[in-house]
């Protein structure tokens, strides 16, 4: 499973929990094809998984009064 994150100065990032594979990009669609990309660099000629589970965390930032 890799665990995105939405960062509140814009673009996206993901790291993988069991693996060492970290990507990023400035679009969603953009970070799930750096996911399947970093998926298959790592993996190589090695079985990979058949999906790949991304769960997104969104920050948000505002201001406390108003």
């Amino acid at each position: 499973m890799f665990i995105g994150k939405q960062l509140p100065t814009g673009g996206f990032t993901a790291r993988a929990e069991e693996e060492s594979i970290f990507t990023e990009a400035d679009t969603l669609d953009a970070l799930r094809a750096n996911i399947r990309e970093a998926v298959d660099c790592h993996y190589g000629e090695r079985p990979r998984p058949a999906v790949i589970r991304l769960r997104i965390i969104r920050e948000e930032l505002f201001p406390l009064d108003g």
